[in-house]
């Protein structure tokens, strides 16, 4: 080094620290030699602390301002070492820079499900996932609990240990609160106050604090939130079986009006055998008509003597189901009429191929003679007979 450059080095000593890296926590003030002379100016400026470290032991703290290294000023270090050596310092200092601002947009969660006693559910399985932030309280004891002689401490140094031991006290809390899962998105606020007033403590002694915690998001496994979802879809649609109905009907629907598709041929023809057994339901629950009344139910017959057990025969198949017709006559309508009645109908004259009918399924009113099944009605009718025989 030159005598130049020795000599600035020895009148004009500046200490001062200006950060850049927005992640940096302890920044080491470095000299050539660790020599600080007497009447040095060190600069502290807002959201900064200087630690000043002589010999090894931790000598003062320095808050922001502007400071002239004497010993009328630094109260422990005159006990320590007097500085009335002029230019040649026969010690060796050190100072630390110290960033006492918050760090914000600091991520935790949950590696593994937390384990809770859910009074609904039983026992789940949570996930949890925030943001922190961190803050150096206590410049002194983070200097001697945490950096040591760390040159230059970062953030990312210790941002695992605090998210350890925020997911401790969070599964902690969350365990021991008995709020039910369903509850905790509306409590997420008091249970961040909560663990970051219990992880307080522990923080304390490294010398920070934790100003904010916010709890982003609790979750259940995949599988859970899969049958929470069902049971509010069925809490949506309200009568489970008038949905499945029209459900099915609107897949009947779907399959019937595609193309050149058997499953909508075999649908279709479903779907009309249940009307046609609906309709005739109806027709067995209501009377005859006005041409004729339900027969009265036979009496019961007298008990037979009971029978050696046999074997219960196969149940034949139900009977077709028999249409039920409808007749307009003079825009005055009446029925529903069977088929056998239709016949009387058609004996009687009061029925004829004119006369307009429609039964359940059917497209409109039509003609009874151009109805094939009524229209046969007609064909087995009895010829009329011949012409009278001439008188005489």
């Amino acid at each position: 080094m030159g005598i130049f450059d020795f000599l600035k080095g020895e009148f004009i000593d500046v200490i001062h620290w200006v950060d850049d890296t927005h992640d940096t926590m302890v920044w080491r003030f470095e000299r050539e030699g660790h020599a600080i002379k007497y009447g040095a100016k060190l600069t502290v400026r807002e959201g900064q602390a200087a630690v000043f470290v002589h010999e090894g032991q931790l000598a003062d703290v320095f808050t922001p301002g502007l400071y002239m290294l004497e010993t009328n000023n630094m109260p422990v270090m005159t006990t320590l070492q007097h500085w009335d050596h002029g230019f040649q310092s026969p010690f060796k200092s050190e100072i630390y820079f110290v960033d006492t601002t918050r760090f914000s947009d600091l991520k935790w969660g949950t590696k593994n499900p937390i384990i809770c006693r859910d009074p609904e559910f039983g026992p789940v399985r949570l996930r949890a996932f925030g943001s922190y932030t961190i803050k150096v309280a206590d410049p002194a004891r983070f200097l001697t609990e945490i950096v040591g002689t760390d040159g230059e401490f970062t953030m990312d140094e210790i941002s695992f240990q605090i998210r350890n031991i925020i997911v401790q006290e969070f599964s902690r809390v969350v365990a021991g609160s008995g709020i039910p899962v369903l509850d905790m998105a509306a409590n997420t606020a008091d249970l961040g106050k909560l663990v970051a007033a219990e992880i307080s403590g522990t923080l304390a002694d490294y010398g920070l604090m934790i100003p904010e915690l916010y709890i982003e998001n609790i979750s259940l496994p995949p599988a859970v939130e899969e049958a929470m979802d069902k049971r509010t879809q069925m809490g949506v649609l309200g009568d489970l079986g008038r949905y499945t109905q029209f459900s099915a009907a609107e897949a009947m629907t779907a399959a019937a009006q595609t193309p050149n598709s058997g499953m909508g041929a075999g649908m279709g023809m479903g779907m009309g055998m249940a009307m046609a057994q609906q309709m005739g339901n109806m027709a067995a629950g209501q009377s005859a008509g006005p041409w004729g009344a339900r027969p009265a139910p036979a009496a019961a017959a007298p008990s037979a003597p009971a029978a050696a057990p046999q074997a219960a025969p196969v149940a034949p198949p139900p009977p077709p189901v028999e249409h039920v017709w409808h007749i307009a006559v003079d825009g005055q309508t009446s029925g529903p009429f069977s088929k056998a009645r239709m016949g009387r109908m058609a004996q009687e004259g009061t029925l004829s191929r004119d006369t307009h009918v429609w039964t359940p399924g059917q497209d409109g009113w039509k003609r009874a003679g151009d109805v094939n099944e009524v229209a046969q009605l007609f064909t087995v009718l009895p010829p009329p007979p011949p012409p009278p025989p001439p008188a005489g």
